[in-house]
């Protein structure tokens, strides 16, 4: 505020000097003495800024000061209009608020398998999908680089029940899968990982690695790799890998670990939207 108010001064001072205040004569070139010329025809000069330049500052500068009588910029003064980004933001979801609440609630009344099946209800999901979702999931929700898993092919980490996805949509999710170097060491870790790739095709008995997968992994992916969704343990029977099923990938996943992190959309998405967004997801 302070840096405004003298800039604003010095402003006005220089305007007033240039225009109205008496210049005093050159003090560097003597009385009847030849103007000085460089390079052929160059001369100092001594011309007065052009008239049209003060109307333009003094209706720039009057611009300034009525601007911060009406809107906030001056320090903590709010303006007279008392008007902020944050306000017109409310009002203008007010407005939106007012005017579609029917269609909303019409909306939020259906069943998911009856927005499923509305192409206008599923065209503004997928909206919201690419909107808010694909940056990680892919434009498709098939999933990328081997960090974000694939929404389209059945295999749900925690739950793939309309409740579940909502509750991870709503509330996000944190996975966690420890390292297990420090206890397997590099054969351990071998052998497991093995082990773990003959779980889609029928375990086999007697593996190096079964003995170690009973008594570190059974507990959150079960005896046969079925998985546990309420622990986030996601399936090792079905072929379906978020960070790859090579031996070298899973491996990797054994002796350093992963952890994955699902944001939590309950404060960005309405109901109405994460309920769109479930049907989208659920829908065949």
């Amino acid at each position: 505020m302070l840096l405004f108010v003298f800039g604003f001064i010095g402003l006005a001072w220089l305007v007033l000097s240039v225009y109205f205040l008496p210049t005093a004569p050159d003090d560097h070139v003597e009385a009847g003495a030849e103007e000085p010329v460089w390079d052929g025809n160059l001369r100092e000069g001594n011309n007065p800024a052009p008239f049209w330049w003060f109307w333009l500052l003094l209706a720039a500068m009057v611009f300034s000061v009525v601007y911060l009588m009406l809107y906030p910029g001056f320090g903590s003064y709010a303006g007279a209009f008392k008007w902020s980004q944050g306000g017109q933001l409310r009002d203008h979801q007010q407005e939106f608020i007012a005017e579609f609440a029917a269609v909303r609630g019409e909306l939020l009344a259906q069943s998911l398998p009856e927005l499923a099946a509305d192409p206008r209800a599923m065209d503004t999901a997928a909206g919201l999908f690419r909107e808010n979702c694909a940056a990680c999931h892919g434009a498709r929700a098939t999933g990328q680089a081997n960090l974000f898993p694939n929404l389209r092919d059945g295999d749900w980490q925690w739950g793939g029940t309309p409740e579940q996805i909502e509750q991870t949509i709503r509330h996000g999710r944190t996975a966690m899968m420890p390292s297990w170097q420090a206890v397997l060491n590099d054969e351990g870790v071998r052998n497991v990982a093995g082990y773990v790739q003959t779980l889609a095709t029928g375990a086999v008995e007697n593996h190096p690695g079964q003995g170690q997968y009973m008594q570190l992994c059974v507990g959150c992916h079960g005896p046969t790799g079925d998985g546990n969704p309420l622990l986030g343990a996601p399936r090792l029977n079905d072929d379906i890998w978020l960070y790859g099923g090579s031996a070298a990938a899973v491996s990797q996943t054994l002796s350093q670990g992963r952890g994955g992190q699902m944001p939590a959309f309950g404060q960005r998405l309405d109901d109405l939207q994460i309920k769109l967004l479930v049907a989208w997801l659920a829908r065949p």
